[in-house]
């Protein structure tokens, strides 16, 4: 291993964490994520920074909460000037590289990284702006429906397909190009695929799979909507739940789908290991494997994400390092923890920014030492009329809304979350301790007001915007045609040397 080593992160999206118990569940065909386990440090219960894409991965990448970034929802802009940990490794000296989906919304669409391989999957303007003016209003063309649920099955190609398929490609691409370099310094790649995330559509040899699978149906079955607590009936309301009749042949088809895109995935990242292997890159490279949030997959009767509940926030997070010994670690960790994990792994002093960030480094917790602060998460998204919080801390989860009633789960206990504590005696004083952090940490009522000021703002610069000449955000990757192959202002002979690994004669 180098004194600075290459760093590969390797992040999916909307892949349950609870189908990751120590590496990947027995049952899913992902021969490649469980050699990776097997080398790495695996956190079993770690969770994302927010139950929703852009939120969680702006989250992830500068190690902030979304009350400081400021990525409320899909829609808000990543501020430039907050640093990514792309910033802090390409400001010590790292090549940094992105290939596929990161959510960024706004101009910059870098945010650290030199070059981006790959445009979006989605869009990069401020279109899908909740309102927390108008509760209950559902915006019907791009809300999540249920029809992701009813039109699950078979499909060869896809719009997601087609995306992560140009995504592995352009990143095993990247790494033969790093193996062959003759830039020496060392690289960050970051590759980040749509799947499993829904629509829940699979290729026919992974759906396959799945024919015999034991795990088709959820572990908890559909509560009725009045039985569900505030969130969770906004939740079903905005994912239009009552204009589809929801039947036990299309929840096992939507779930097989979903395992088989679990495989998918598994085939990609496979081909971007044997690339970093080919080209002996293997040894000097940290891997980190993770997902931005999870998918409910129909437990309790929901599904996607937006929720706090262990199927929508719980992630799978693997680092393979050195300094990191490979084994399972059950102190609760997050996606918000990894910029400061990936600084003190590369040896990168985060310090001048450290009051302002909210995760810390995994690499003295993965050695058994206690966490310095409990795992907080946020969501201020669709579904939701006011800001939501939860901090999750020993065994205990506490979620917070002003709108609902306080949420107190034992999830050693209790890990399907059926039993809320947070009005039992017996439990009064936790119940009341974890009150008491979230007002140590949050201002809720000036949070509601920022995320309004936001939504209002951001409401009035998309109008303008779309009127007139319109010039839009979504990343153009450049390929200059002229530097590829073979072209007439290069040595031929050179070209076919530098270009060939191993080196020949």
């Amino acid at each position: 291993m180098t004194a600075r080593p290459n760093i590969l992160v390797l992040m999916v999206d909307q892949l349950v964490g609870t189908l990751f118990p120590d590496g990947p569940a027995d049952f899913l065909h992902t021969p490649n994520l469980k050699k990776l386990a097997a080398r790495s440090t695996r956190f079993q219960n770690a969770y994302t920074g927010s139950p929703l894409c852009a939120p969680a991965r702006a989250s992830f990448m500068s190690g902030q909460l979304p009350r400081r970034t400021r990525v409320y929802d899909n829609a808000a802009e990543f501020s430039p000037d907050i640093p990514t940990y792309a910033h802090h490794l390409r400001r010590a000296g790292y090549q940094t590289s992105l290939a596929g989906k990161m959510h960024f919304v706004g101009p910059d669409q870098l945010h650290g990284f030199e070059e981006r391989l790959t445009t979006d999957v989605y869009p990069a303007d401020y279109g899908w702006t909740p309102d927390y003016g108008k509760p209950g209003e559902r915006i019907d063309w791009w809300y999540h429906n249920m029809g992701s649920v009813t039109g699950a099955g078979v499909g060869e190609i896809t719009n997601q397909l087609e995306y992560d398929d140009e995504v592995a490609y352009e990143a095993v691409r990247k790494v033969y190009d790093l193996g062959r370099r003759k830039d020496d310094r060392p690289f960050m790649l970051t590759v980040s695929f749509t799947h499993p995330h829904d629509p829940y559509v699979a290729r026919r040899k992974y759906w396959d799979l799945y024919e015999d699978c034991d795990h088709l149906e959820p572990e908890v079955g559909a509560i009725d909507y009045e039985a569900q607590d505030g969130h969770s009936k906004r939740i079903f309301d905005a994912n239009d739940f009552r204009n589809f009749d929801i039947t036990k042949e299309d929840i096992r088809r939507a779930r097989r789908a979903y395992f088989a895109n679990v495989s998918y995935i598994d085939d990609k990242i496979g081909e971007i290991l044997e690339a970093l292997e080919g080209v002996g890159l293997s040894e000097d490279t940290v891997i980190v494997f993770l997902s931005d949030h999870g998918d409910m997959l129909g437990e309790r009767g929901l599904w996607f994400k937006m929720s706090f509940y262990e199927g929508s926030s719980r992630v799978p997070l693997m680092v393979s390092a050195p300094g990191m010994e490979p084994g399972l670690v059950r102190t609760p960790a997050s996606t918000v923890d990894i910029a400061a994990t990936l600084a003190d792994l590369a040896g990168v002093d985060m310090a001048s920014v450290a009051p302002w960030t909210d995760g810390e480094s995994l690499v003295p917790v993965a050695a058994g030492q206690a966490r310095k602060m409990p795992v907080r998460m946020e969501y201020t998204a669709e579904a939701s009329e006011a800001p939501l919080v939860s901090i999750r801390e020993g065994r205990f989860k506490y979620n917070h809304c002003e709108l609902d009633a306080p949420q107190l789960f034992d999830l050693e206990a209790d890990p399907h979350e059926l039993t809320n504590l947070a009005d039992d005696p017996a439990h009064a004083e936790t119940a009341a301790a974890f009150a008491a952090k979230v007002r140590e940490y949050w201002d809720m009522a000036a949070y509601d007001a920022e995320i309004r000021e936001s939504q209002a703002r951001r409401h009035v610069v998309y109008e303008a915007l779309r009127q007139g000449d319109y010039h839009p955000w979504d990343h153009q990757p450049m390929k200059d045609a002229s530097e590829r192959f073979m072209r007439n202002h290069m040595d031929l002979n050179i070209l076919e040397a530098s270009q060939r690994w191993p080196r020949g004669e």
